[in-house]
């Protein structure tokens, strides 16, 4: 039997093994095998997809905690330091500028003099109205010695009355004359002092515009010589508040602001006025709040641009969630708690979610100040420190944010 299989397998081509049997298998019968393994491996991968596409990814929540701390609201300005009274020092006279006596910085005393014009052409007017006031004064004094005279002939009836009464109308005419000229010598005096031009007030000289040999031409508009500012210890700040944001201040309220000059200073005021006086700038209406300052280190110079903050509201040491949880709201469970999450609520209310035993729960709370990064919470199921969701990740881990405090 054994040289039977023997000889099938040399006629195959097929080298016989003693002792064994060789299995015959068609070409057809292995493709078939082939097909098989393949159709196998194609339905295990399409099961695994299918199972990995219909199971839901894991949700993982983005926290913060409830923290205790200031809630402030604040309205963001830009305005110039200025000295609380700027004097406009100009000449009534015109001429030449004789002398200067004060410059840039000069601290002034009221009445000192900083600058001279010439005053000989005054003086020359004053010498002509003055002689020409003595002159008429000689000339009054002789027509009332002649109306005595006049007087006494007329009661003797020496000389006819109506000579009397004629002298009587010269003198009246001539003091007429006089008192003209002691209005004009008067006058004189004034522009010949004018000559002298003096701070009104103590300060310090903010702006000259002349200098020495200057000719100040003294027309309808008086010429600007000097700018000089008050006490620059109180210097206040005019800022531009735009409508929207003047309703909610008034005199008294905070106020911080910086200057590029000083960028890790903080420096404080009070909101002294809100002026009435509307501006409008291409269809933009505002309004000029003035803050006062306290400058008694002369850190703050005039012309300085300050950015300010003018704080409307402010609460301290209150229960606060950032605002982004109270726009919060989990995708898979859209519809849960009273009105579902996206639900209308009342003004003054909301929702928020905190994370309990790494499940969502939903918390209404009763809102307060609204700062625009944090939100005060009145009242409400909440705990400061317990973590509030701000966002949900799908398939990626939890975590903790950490949101900055609001910077004023």
């Amino acid at each position: 039997m054994n040289n039977v299989r023997a000889e099938s397998a040399a006629k195959a081509g097929r080298r016989a093994i003693p002792g064994t049997t060789v299995p015959r298998l068609s070409r057809n019968r292995r493709r078939s095998l082939t097909a098989a393994l393949i159709a196998l491996l194609v339905v295990a991968v399409a099961g695994a997809a299918w199972w990995n596409t219909s199971r839901a990814p894991a949700v993982h929540y983005t926290t913060v905690p409830a923290t205790l701390g200031d809630v402030t609201r604040a309205v963001t300005a830009t305005g110039t330091i200025n000295p609380i009274l700027t004097i406009i020092v100009g000449s009534y006279v015109s001429g030449v500028i004789q002398s200067l006596s004060c410059d840039y910085n000069t601290v002034v005393k009221a009445g000192q003099v900083c600058a001279k014009i010439d005053p000989r052409p005054y003086q020359a007017t004053l010498n002509q109205y003055s002689g020409q006031l003595l002159r008429d004064q000689g000339i009054l004094a002789e027509a009332q010695l002649d109306l005595k005279r006049y007087q006494v002939l007329a009661k003797q009836n020496s000389i006819a009355r109506q000579q009397a009464e004629d002298q009587a109308f010269v003198v009246q005419q001539d003091e007429g004359t006089v008192k003209l000229d002691e209005s004009l010598v008067e006058g004189a005096k004034l522009n010949l002092e004018y000559t002298n031009i003096i701070s009104p007030v103590d300060g310090t000289v903010v702006s000259r515009n002349v200098t020495q040999g200057q000719t100040v031409a003294s027309t309808l508009q008086t010429p600007t010589l000097f700018l000089i500012g008050t006490d620059l210890k109180k210097m206040e700040v005019d800022t531009s508040v735009s409508e929207s944001d003047v309703g909610g201040m008034k005199e008294g309220d905070t106020a911080t602001f910086s200057v590029d000059a000083y960028p890790n200073r903080v420096f404080h005021g009070i909101v002294n006025q809100v002026r009435l006086s509307p501006q409008t700038v291409q269809n933009v209406v505002t309004y000029d709040a003035v803050i006062y300052v306290d400058n008694s280190d002369l850190a703050l110079m005039p012309g300085m641009t300050a950015s300010t903050q003018i704080v409307l509201q402010h609460k301290g040491n209150v229960l606060r969630v950032p605002d982004q949880a109270l726009r919060y709201a989990p995708g898979g469970l859209a519809g849960a708690g009273p009105g579902g999450p996206a639900g209308a609520l009342p003004s003054g209310q909301g929702r928020i979610w905190i994370l309990r035993d790494g499940k969502p729960v939903q918390v209404p709370v009763v809102l307060g100040l609204d700062d625009g990064s944090f939100t005060e919470i009145v009242r409400g199921d909440l705990q400061p420190s317990e973590p509030v969701i701000i966002v949900e990740n799908h398939g990626q881990p939890a975590g903790t944010a950490g949101l900055p405090l609001p910077r004023l």
